[in-house]
């Protein structure tokens, strides 16, 4: 598949497994690991066409591997930083960012990045 032709989907993971109060903060890899299965497993629910996902991982979620339809990024330093870097790198691309960041929101979204927030990938 031609990735330049696929909806490029940048998930925030911290801020989308943060979104549910379901205990997340005991194991956050964990966490990390089962929402990356569940991407792999939906996708992007409601979409038609191609995408390529790039879940970001921080912090104490850094160690998630990669599956198939899900690549895992580990950011070297803040997050939404790195979330900025991906959506710069991808000019020219059609990108959404799953996160209910405001602040990251508002940086992407001046990138020509589309956004949506976390329930667009809890189910």
């Amino acid at each position: 598949m031609d990735d330049t032709a696929a909806l490029l989907v940048i998930v925030d993971a911290a801020n989308v497994v943060g979104s549910v109060p379901d205990g997340w903060w005991r194991d956050r890899r964990g966490a990390a690991e089962r929402l990356r299965d569940r991407l792999a497993e939906v996708g992007l629910p409601g979409h038609e066409g191609p995408v390529e996902i790039v879940m970001v991982v921080e912090g104490a979620a850094k160690g998630v591997a990669p599956v198939p339809g899900v690549e895992v990024e580990e950011a070297p330093g803040s997050g939404d930083d790195h979330i900025v870097r991906l959506v710069a790198e991808a000019a020219g691309r059609r990108v959404l960012v799953v996160t209910a960041d405001r602040d990251l929101r508002r940086r992407v979204s001046e990138l020509g990045a589309e956004v949506t927030g976390p329930r667009s990938v809890r189910g």
